[in-house]
């Protein structure tokens, strides 16, 4: 069993609309972050996870995202995987729980266009 406090948690900023708290549970694996978006991130083009399922839960807010071209809107409640090599934004006003397996890790994150 692990158990990682608020406390613990660090924040970081991708870019000044997109702040995510990550808590380091030092495992391979898998690992989570609540990520608050207001806008469009990235701010142009399109990103994506090389490794890493990334598994988003909508905790509040709502918005689009636009994976492979293709354009989904959300909402608080709403449940959205993308799978590795997939390329999207987000453009919304929404906080996100996002867990990522393997873990999340910088390197294996990608801009593309």
């Amino acid at each position: 069993m692990k158990i990682v406090r608020e406390n613990e948690s660090k924040k970081f900023k991708n870019i000044e609309n997109c702040i995510a708290t990550e808590y380091p549970l030092e495992d391979k694996d898998i690992n989570m972050a609540v990520v608050k978006v207001t806008g469009r991130y990235p701010e142009k083009g399109r990103v994506t996870n090389l490794k890493c399922k990334e598994l988003t839960y909508i905790t509040r807010g709502s918005g689009k995202v636009v994976v492979e071209g293709k354009e989904i809107n959300f909402k608080a409640g709403d449940l959205i995987m993308i799978e590795p090599g997939e390329k999207y934004y987000w453009d919304c006003d929404a906080t996100m729980v996002v867990p990522c397996a393997p873990a999340w890790y910088p390197e294996q994150h990608r801009e593309c266009e």
